[in-house]
């Protein structure tokens, strides 16, 4: 990284309030991302997607079932 050069003690405060803006900015977007993660893997969600799989897996199986009667 090339070190920028100041002319002030203004443009030193402003770039310091921009940084720390971003580092506050970051910090919440992990925060919520970490809720949504958390949010994700409640027991009740993983069973809902595993009924919906378990669903088209059994619907595959009876198809195949059908279509080999009827061939």
């Amino acid at each position: 990284m090339i070190a920028k050069k100041y002319s002030s003690f203004e443009e030193i405060d402003e770039r310091l309030k921009i940084l720390r803006l971003q580092k506050d900015i970051s910090r919440e977007s992990l925060r919520f991302n970490i809720k949504k993660s958390k949010e994700t893997f409640y027991p009740t969600h993983i069973f809902g997607e595993f009924s919906g799989v378990l669903q088209k897996v059994l619907l595959g199986f009876i198809l195949k079932k059908v279509l080999k009667k009827f061939t």
